[in-house]
């Protein structure tokens, strides 16, 4: 099946069609669990909406699970410390596994920063032109900053 152009009318029909059903959830097969949905929906807005099935969904809602559980597994480790009782947190283990087990399911769903950003030699110029707008921008005009 041929492409439909991203500049065309029919592209934009169907990016108002997608836009209009609002997010995408898990498949009602599957149970995400609640610090797994932030992670959910930054995945499944990493391609229009018209192009997931439903294996592809079943698989984004193991790797958002499979985030979920690193990020619960990084905290754990932060409070018990990489060594437990002069050996390594078995957590370490399971967070290296998980993270080789996020890497397969980001290729296999093409949401990797290559398939959503491009090759990273092709990333350069965008980057040194937002570098160069940084370096020119008017003092003048409100810059929004991030309190931590």
């Amino acid at each position: 099946m041929r492409q439909t152009r991203s500049d065309s009318a029919t592209a934009a029909v169907q990016a108002a069609q997608n836009a209009a059903q609002g997010p995408l959830n898990p498949p009602a097969h599957l149970t995400l669990p609640a610090g797994a949905m932030p992670f959910w929906r930054a995945l499944v807005r990493n391609r229009p909406r018209h192009k997931w099935n439903d294996v592809d969904l079943a698989t984004a809602a193991m790797l958002a699970r499979a985030q979920h559980d690193v990020e619960r597994h990084e905290q754990a480790i932060a409070e018990e410390g990489d060594l437990i009782g002069g050996a390594l947190n078995p957590r370490l283990a399971l967070v290296d596994k998980l993270g080789r087990r996020i890497a397969m399911l980001s290729r296999l769903l093409h949401v990797h920063p290559e398939a959503t950003q491009g090759r990273a030699r092709e990333q350069g110029n965008g980057l040194a032109l937002e570098r160069e707008s940084e370096a020119e921008h008017d003092p003048l005009i409100p810059v929004l900053r991030v309190v931590q």
